[in-house]
């Protein structure tokens, strides 16, 4: 049982450790100077771990609708936790959603992945970024910049400058989730480690705390489905 994998290293890491990606992409977080010997060793003992975890049916399934090279009519993707169908047409030039559809301009569909991550990018400024500013009053927290992310790893984040950062798939999450996501990251700011009282503050601002959480478990891996 032999797993391919890619190595980081970075001078401000202390330990090594091992995370696989949605896509079952294996990497691993070194410190500077390690060896591969050593790497290869520690691959090796996490063996049944990474079995386990690159076949989990859940979290990593695959896409719902395998990337093409381009976009066709009746593809779906997300937006606010819905599916909505693509319509490849010639009488738009820019991405609407209309009657629960996603008309795209013809002349940009080979565009595929490029043209809806720009789309996504721009609501999740216009959804996620108010949130922030709104949480932030309600719990009090103070903040220097929120601002729209490309993290393969985190949905949300926060920098020892005081900024909050997003993913913008998050975008595709239903409003409950974006929420829970915002919050989660806010309360940081109030309490740094994840202690009764800091999810004592998330549960005071959510009711759906647990629902969002699983969400994220189940379907999070759903949130590149197709770009």
């Amino acid at each position: 049982m032999q797993f391919d994998y890619e190595v980081v290293f970075s001078p401000k890491r202390k330990k090594l450790t091992i995370t696989v990606e949605r896509d079952r992409s294996i990497i691993v977080k070194a410190p500077t100077g390690t060896g591969l010997e050593k790497i290869q060793a520690i691959v090796e003992s996490r063996k049944q771990w990474l079995y386990e975890k690159t076949r989990h049916t859940q979290k990593y399934r695959p896409p719902l609708h395998p990337p093409g090279k381009e976009l066709v009519n009746g593809e779906s993707l997300l937006y606010l936790g819905q599916n909505y169908r693509l319509e490849v047409v010639d009488t738009v030039d820019h991405i609407s959603l209309v009657n629960n559809c996603f008309l795209v301009p013809k002349n940009q569909s080979k565009r595929r992945g490029e043209i809806f991550r720009e789309w996504y990018i721009e609501q999740a400024k216009l959804v996620i970024l108010p949130r922030v500013r709104h949480y932030a009053e309600c719990l009090g927290a103070s903040y220097n910049q929120a601002k729209i992310t490309d993290s393969k790893y985190r949905w949300g984040s926060c920098t020892p400058k005081n900024n909050v950062t997003f993913n913008w798939r998050l975008v595709k999450a239903p409003m409950f989730v974006i929420n829970y996501v915002v919050i989660h990251e806010l309360t940081h700011f109030l309490e740094p480690n994840h202690t009764p009282r800091f999810w004592g503050i998330i549960r005071s601002q959510t009711p759906h705390m647990e629902k969002a959480r699983n969400w994220l478990k189940v379907n999070g891996s759903l949130l590149d489905a197709t770009l």
